[in-house]
């Protein structure tokens, strides 16, 4: 059987209790326990680097292993703050006009890259793929080759991808797409964003693609898309225990029979929430008898504090939540409730089974499993209603949401409103249909998928070959 060698910035925490930060996390971590895989990623301690080699630690997850990787101190921030976060993080989501990185920060997004590379030779056995994950790593792949690895080295965006003239307009965009040619498959979440990225191959670097692949010096590089799911089962699993927990009976009664909306993100811009508090704002404005029948309740997970334009945004929300209080308030009702930590998943199960809507209104996002996360939560005789933003990628999917612009204060209103009316009928229809397509986009179908795909795809012969393992059978025992 084909060893996986999974990389990313962080390895998630294994413990039920504990609260697991983002959609990577929540989406590997079910393929690792059951596949078998190994996940290797930042441990969250630095290090003052002696001689060239990282030190790891490996613990046992399921069938698999995960194993942290201290980063060297001298380069971490400008790696992480600088370049991945003040740079790739706004271009990719569309905010050029928020980057604030340096050359020192490319750099050091170099460095960590070329480090990383060196930990994962321990694991270049001759039977082993790489599959790496995310924005933080786009340049991972070429250093992997630069050390002599010549197994499949496959890479997945969890971001979308924005389009060229974007993209173009940040510093290094060109070295940065070039060393990604060296992945032997690059997958995206939308037919959209490999779109995009397939038409800076042809309009930046004149390079000719041909069926969705081009040649690089180092083999083969194919596009594709892998819309990424959830463990739909496990989670309703997760959403039915927890409604009869401690946590929830506590919601439940402290909402007095109004009923609830819910959201649960990170802070950050890509997310949407000032428009989305304007806009339970509007909703009460415009519709006065709604006040009192509805709480909202928004999960913000402090993130990437050192970076200024997360903490004015963090105040800016925190303001902006006291004025809505202030204005619709009364003493014994609290329109919105704001939280600024994390849950762990089952507990969230629990908060998506309780809210009769799902707000999730990001302004652009790769996917957005807390959307598919809220769908598969519901109460099978008695479900919620999503009002899903359309610039995310779960719209695609999940079209029986109600969808709005996340730009549009009153079409987002108008659609929580619409929501906390709809009829039984309605309501299930549009949850049984999304899933239908939940449930055929699993998770583990995501996994062995993607796998599938790296696996015909040599990198160092550059030869198409048939496929010589059923990942999906795998994926079906998980």
């Amino acid at each position: 059987m084909v060893k996986v060698v999974v990389v990313s910035n962080r390895v998630a925490r294994a413990k039920p209790d504990e609260p697991i930060a983002g959609g990577l996390a929540a989406a590997l971590l079910p393929a690792v326990k059951g596949y078998g895989a190994i996940w290797v990623g930042a441990s969250g301690r630095l290090r003052d680097v002696v001689g060239k080699d990282a030190f790891a630690e490996i613990e046992s997850f399921g069938k698999g292993a995960l194993v942290t990787v201290d980063m060297p101190r001298a380069h971490h921030a400008g790696y992480y703050e600088g370049f991945s976060n003040s740079a790739l993080w706004p271009t990719l989501h569309s905010r050029a006009d928020l980057i604030r990185a340096t050359g020192d920060d490319f750099t050091s997004y170099r460095h960590v890259n070329a480090y990383m590379a060196r930990a994962l030779l321990r694991f270049a056995e001759p039977d082993v793929h790489y599959w790496v994950q995310d924005y933080h790593f786009l340049t991972l792949g070429l250093e992997m080759r630069q050390l002599g690895i010549e197994q499949p080295i496959g890479f997945f965006l969890h971001t979308p991808w924005p389009e060229c003239c974007t993209f173009s307009s940040m510093p290094h965009h060109r070295e940065i797409v070039e060393a990604m040619l060296a992945f032997s498959l690059i997958g995206f979440q939308t037919e959209g964003d490999q779109r995009n990225f397939a038409d800076y191959i042809k309009s930046e670097l004149g390079m000719t693609m041909v069926n969705d692949m081009i040649m690089s010096p180092h083999g083969i590089c194919r596009l594709a898309t892998f819309p990424i799911g959830i463990d739909v089962e496990e989670f309703s699993r997760r959403a039915t225990k927890a409604s009869a927990g401690q946590a929830v009976a506590r919601l439940r009664s402290s909402l007095q029979g109004s009923k609830l909306v819910i959201g649960a993100d990170r802070v950050d811009y890509s997310k949407g929430l000032t428009n989305r508090v304007r806009a339970f704002d509007r909703m009460l404005t415009t519709q006065p008898a709604l006040k009192g029948e509805v709480s909202y309740l928004q999960i913000a997970v402090p993130s990437r504090a050192k970076i200024a334009t997360y903490g004015q945004l963090q105040a800016e929300l925190s303001s902006l939540v006291g004025e809505v209080n202030g204005r619709h308030g009364e003493v014994d009702w609290t329109p919105i409730r704001y939280l600024n930590k994390g849950y762990s998943q089952a507990t969230l199960a629990g908060f998506y089974r309780a809210a009769h809507v799902g707000l999730v209104t990001p302004l652009h996002d790769g996917m957005n499993l807390v959307a598919k996360e809220y769908v598969a939560a519901q109460n099978p005789f008695d479900p919620g209603v999503l009002v899903l933003s359309s610039y995310a990628g779960a719209a695609r999917e999940l079209d029986a949401a109600l969808l709005v612009n996340p730009n549009d204060i009153d079409d987002i209103a108008e659609n929580i409103a619409m929501a906390l009316k709809m009829s039984l009928d309605e309501r299930l229809e549009r949850w049984e249909a999304m899933m239908k397509t939940l449930r055929a986009s699993s998770v583990h179908m995501w996994f062995a998928s993607f796998l599938e795909a790296l696996d015909r795809i040599p990198a160092s012969t550059g030869k198409l070959t048939l496929p010589a393992r059923n990942f999906r059978d795998k994926a079906a025992s998980v």
